[in-house]
């Protein structure tokens, strides 16, 4: 892999990975390490995945059996589903049967390792897939790069025997709506001249959502869906409810909008959001309590009294987590008084020039 100024060259291994040198470190991502596990299962000796703390505390149990239904092998050191693991096959494809509501992951995972066997695998879905964008995202990618996924009335279904070839050899990534949810938020809650976000392109991304919440919420936001541009103001927010069944990494920036609305905010359908890189429910209702919020969480849900908070300063836990850092960060911003983020190096997983950005943005930050 080579990186330019403004792209990335990746050479390929044409569906034929070789066996690392080394134990591969997956450190905070969860994504890496559940997107490796099913392409190790494509090479013919054993890989061995581990992490961080926080990563090795995630389940892994379903991919793992998966990989294993497919005639590969794929063991958990500890035997508990959770990394160190070791991964090995060639699997050539076949049938899984596996839980949607523990990981869309899983099924991105097998989509993209099934194109390149011989059979090519059908996912049979256990119970209600949750996060369900994210597979149509995986689904939207793989065609831009050539290959060919579908639904089915089960589950999902890739043919084997596919090629990895997108158009002119190129492939243009678009914005990041989870990442662009803190700026909106950021926008929303303290932005008294308009803020601007450019390259936030319709797809098929369930995080885009944001954009509606906000709407709902009554914030001033325009999105130009043709130039890829959002714009939002600084505006009074109403509590509303809201359900994280398919976006649950829009959680803790929903959370922080709630705290600083008027009425109640309840965000539903947020278990699996519980088997992130942390609890996210747990961590944001302890971090918004210290700041002084009104929260109450269930095993399922999380309600923010707005009208009964006046969030403070304070330094509150990232937890080790991009997610929960960035968004108690945005609180940081209304909050009377200094808050003090643990953690403030993990926003390298998915926007490492976070706090420069709001720097530049005229908020006062120090690292």
């Amino acid at each position: 892999m080579v990186t330019r100024e403004d792209s990335l060259e990746v050479v390929g291994f044409d569906g034929d990975p070789e066996t690392p040198a080394d134990v591969l470190d997956c450190a905070n991502s969860g994504t890496t390490m559940r997107l490796v596990t099913a392409t190790a299962a494509l090479a013919e000796d054993l890989t061995v995945l581990t992490g961080d703390s926080s990563l090795r505390d995630r389940p892994q149990g379903p991919l793992l059996d998966a990989v294993e239904q497919l005639g590969g092998r794929a063991e958990s050191t500890r035997a508990n589903g959770q990394a160190p693991l070791v991964v090995g096959g060639p699997v050539e494809g076949g049938s899984v049967a596996i839980p949607g509501d523990v990981s869309s992951q899983y099924i991105t995972a097998l989509l993209m390792a099934g194109a390149v066997t011989e059979d090519g695998i059908d996912v049979e879905l256990e119970t209600e897939l949750k996060s369900a964008p994210y597979v149509d995202i995986t689904i939207e990618v793989l065609a831009d790069f050539g290959v060919e996924a579908t639904a089915t009335e089960s589950g999902f279904s890739v043919d084997g025997g596919q090629t990895y070839a997108p158009a002119d050899g190129r492939y243009t990534v678009p914005g990041d709506f989870s990442s662009i949810s803190y700026l909106l938020a950021a926008g929303a809650l303290a932005a008294e001249d308009e803020l601007v976000v450019e390259g936030a392109y319709p797809s098929a991304q369930g995080d885009a959502a944001i954009v509606d919440v906000l709407e709902r919420m009554g914030a001033d936001v325009e999105w130009n869906r043709e130039e890829g541009r959002i714009t939002v103001t600084q505006s009074s927010l109403s509590g509303v409810e809201v359900s994280v069944a398919d976006t649950p990494d829009l959680l803790p920036t929903i959370a922080v909008l709630g705290a600083v609305a008027d009425g109640t905010t309840t965000i539903t359908d947020a278990e699996h959001v519980r088997y992130k890189e942390t609890d996210r429910v747990t961590a944001m209702a302890e971090a918004l309590t210290e700041m002084g919020a009104e929260v109450e969480e269930q095993r399922d849900s999380l309600t923010i009294y707005g009208s009964e908070t006046d969030l403070t300063g304070a330094a509150v836990d990232g937890r080790a987590d991009h997610r929960i850092v960035m968004s108690l960060a945005v609180a940081g911003l209304v909050a009377d008084g200094t808050t003090t983020v643990s953690d403030a190096e993990d926003v390298d997983v998915s926007f490492p020039d976070f706090f420069d950005v709001l720097a530049d943005l005229g908020a006062s930050v120090s690292r």
